[in-house]
């Protein structure tokens, strides 16, 4: 078969690894949802010597969430990439970052027990609270952060540099499959919510912030830590809007997706199981 490729939003990294695949997971702990800015990560692993990065390895920059475990991102538009270290002779690579289809479905939703309030698991996909035990590696005390002072919701990056806090309505709330947005997230879909452009205060750390925007896009911009490359809110203020990767959310926001977008875009491995309304592209009216 074929080699799997994959590359960051900006394509400044990319990779390929050779199958069979195995193990396809749902993360839902809240280190995952918060480097991914989404609902959960979706990771696939091949054999460590099938794996190669094809360019930009040197700008590949790192986070250790945990102990030993360093989170990768291209240091130029933040995309989750991967680390390239083996794990039991396995590499794990994004799976919202791949441009093939890997060939392999989804096996396990992990650490549901850390799930995010605001979204429903509606698969049959075998669940855990943490890791099985047959993997047979540590589980870390979720993260948690604290409230953030103020009526609202906070929010804040993996690494705590940046916070911010969500006081205005939900204008919407979409999961969004376009190749762009799994690309940025590295995850099957991205989760946004849209507030008017002064329903998001940042709190502290916006001097650690970085954007990417898309070549011949108008309005696509990935704003990021660049301390761990978590994605964070985007003050549009072209549109007077405020897009908000609910992934990086600390609270329940009372607010749940009530649609999917650009679902012509989806990922081959992906299945929408939910019963949301369901856009090929952009709705006509927003």
């Amino acid at each position: 078969m074929a080699t799997v490729r994959g590359s960051c939003l900006c394509a400044d990294v990319a990779w390929e690894i050779t199958p069979p695949l195995q193990l396809m997971s749902h993360c839902h702990c809240g280190r995952c949802r918060k480097a991914h800015g989404s609902a959960f990560s979706t990771a696939v692993f091949g054999l460590a010597d099938g794996f190669r990065f094809t360019r930009g390895e040197a700008n590949v920059a790192k986070y250790e969430s945990t102990p030993g475990n360093p989170r990768p991102f291209c240091a130029d538009c933040g995309a989750v990439v991967p680390s390239g270290r083996a794990w039991n002779g396995l590499i794990g690579v994004p799976a919202g970052a791949l441009g093939d289809d890997p060939g392999v479905r989804p096996v396990a939703h992990l650490f549901v027990a850390s799930k995010a309030p605001w979204y429903d698991i509606r698969d049959a996909v075998a669940r855990y609270d943490a890791y099985p035990r047959s993997v047979g590696l540590p589980s870390f005390p979720d993260l948690v952060r604290g409230t953030t002072p103020g009526s609202g919701t906070g929010g804040s990056c993996l690494c705590g540099a940046v916070g911010y806090l969500v006081t205005g309505p939900a204008l919407r709330v979409q999961n969004c499959h376009c190749s762009r947005c799994r690309k940025a997230r590295g995850a099957a879909h991205a989760s946004n919510l849209f507030t008017p452009l002064d329903g998001v205060r940042f709190t502290h750390g916006t001097e650690r912030l970085r954007s990417y925007g898309v070549p011949g896009a108008r309005f696509y911009t990935q704003v990021f830590c660049d301390t761990c490359g978590s994605p964070m809110p985007r003050l549009d203020e072209e549109r007077g809007i405020a897009f908000v990767p609910m992934g990086g959310l600390d609270g329940d926001p009372g607010a749940h997706p009530t649609r999917h977008i650009y679902v012509g875009s989806k990922a081959p491995w992906y299945d929408i199981a939910d019963d949301l309304p369901q856009f090929a592209e952009m709705p006509p009216t927003l």
